[in-house]
């Protein structure tokens, strides 16, 4: 069983270290380390850390993390984020508040296929909070928009944050997952875009220029070939032609043909950067999953996953409250961790309790990377709230108020997602996976 003092050195310095303003990566190293002091001698416990840093990372599935990123850096210089807004602006820029709907379709759209909020919240919100300013929307609501739709992208296939739910829950399948993004993702946009529609109604925001049928053309032919990158991707994995990271791997090679070639936004010069940039980003995220893999072990080592899933099961063994339970935990986690270690930390604690109520894995790793998406968009950490802020020229707190009421959709649609299974299995039952 285990010792609760090894829990008590384990929060309590993961705490002090965060408050003290140490980078959450060498936080979680650190904090890992100091529990496994507690109970073994210093030199086994040093060198069983560094193993497991070693061994955290040492995964196949794991390559696709660095080809995802660099095509997410080759799509947000490769005028992609442009050609998908103006067709986006042609399907719904008509409406009532249109342009929110432009933003928030964009940056699903993005976000699918670059994989990342932070280059939606960059890419989409660069080109159109200057844009709703200019029609007359407030720039608080035009950067809320931004923020909260650009989380969408870690739902929508492909998605890194999926990848590493994957490695950490033992090996869900990475194509059960991608596939069961699509809906949930999609009841996302959705929810945001009713909330936007409401506030713009109310607010009278104008109404944008008709377009004809020849320029709704137009901009959808000139869209195709970065749209088609999803179906290459997700077709590929389902019909089995090649793995995730296979597809990662061909996704680089798709946009950079797409942004040198084809869209010649990219030119040869701005490689060495793309690639700079791409190891950076690499680098961070692979130091947080080996810290994290690190913390997951030594909790492992002393049974804090097998003792939290009894104390959880004796509160209730009914699963609608035990995931209500894990929610609002997550959206606690969600305040004050990044998704990555927050997925590798928390899944082998929350998900052999979910699975012994019947939950099905596949289920709850959409669950937990929606309710984490949230926290995204949450001060103190989250990333998506920073960028958005930071491209949108705003203080933090003049986008707290427009971000509530479209916190208050995500919350509902994770509520939705939570308690209606078939949204996230249906897909992924259709093409048997």
């Amino acid at each position: 069983m285990m010792d609760y003092i090894e829990i008590i050195v384990l929060v309590v310095s993961f705490i002090i270290l965060l408050a003290l303003g140490v980078p959450i990566a060498f936080s979680i190293g650190i904090s890992a380390l100091l529990t496994m002091l507690v109970s073994i001698a210093p030199e086994p416990a040093f060198t069983t850390l560094a193993q497991r840093l070693a061994t955290g990372v040492d995964s196949f599935a794991l390559l696709a993390i660095p080809f995802f990123i660099l095509a997410g850096q080759l799509m947000n210089r490769g005028g992609i984020a442009s050609r998908l807004i103006d067709f986006a602006k042609v399907l719904v820029g008509t409406l009532p508040g249109g342009l929110a709907y432009v933003n928030i379709i964009a940056c699903m759209l993005f976000g699918a296929i670059s994989g990342s909020a932070v280059a939606a919240a960059s890419a989409i919100g660069g080109i159109m909070n200057p844009r709703m300013v200019k029609e007359g929307y407030s720039k608080p609501f035009s950067a809320a928009v931004n923020i909260t739709s650009a989380t969408t992208g870690m739902i929508i296939p492909p998605s890194n944050i999926l990848i590493v739910y994957s490695l950490a829950s033992g090996g869900v399948s990475i194509a059960a997952l991608f596939v069961a993004g699509y809906v949930p993702g999609l009841i996302v946009g959705l929810s945001l875009m009713l909330v936007a529609g409401y506030i713009s109604h109310k607010k009278k925001y104008p109404v944008g220029d008709s377009v004809t049928f020849r320029e709704m053309a137009e901009k959808f032919l000139h869209a195709i070939p970065s749209l088609l990158l999803l179906f290459i991707v997700i077709g590929g994995i389902i019909a089995g032609v090649f793995t995730a990271t296979e597809a990662s791997a061909i996704a680089v090679l798709y946009t950079l043909i797409l942004s040198m070639v084809f869209y010649k936004q990219v030119k040869p010069k701005d490689l060495p950067d793309i690639l700079i940039q791409t190891v950076i980003t690499t680098a961070i995220v692979m130091l947080l999953i080996g810290t994290s893999m690190g913390m997951s072990w030594v909790m492992s080592f002393e049974n804090i996953p097998q003792s939290f899933s009894e104390a959880l099961l004796s509160i209730s063994d009914n699963k609608f409250i035990v995931l209500i339970i894990i929610n609002l935990i997550l959206l606690f986690v969600g305040i004050f961790m990044d998704m990555t270690p927050a997925v590798l930390i928390f899944t082998p604690i929350f998900l052999p309790v979910v699975t012994a109520l019947g939950v099905d894995p596949t289920h709850f790793g959409i669950i937990m990377v929606l309710n984490l998406c949230i926290g995204l968009c949450t001060p103190p950490v989250g990333s998506v709230l920073f960028v958005g802020c930071g491209v949108a020229d705003i203080s933090i707190s003049k986008v707290i108020k427009p971000l509530i009421p479209l916190f208050v959709a995500m919350v509902i649609a994770l509520l939705l997602v939570t308690f209606v299974p078939e949204l996230s299995l249906w897909l992924p039952g259709l093409f048997d996976l």
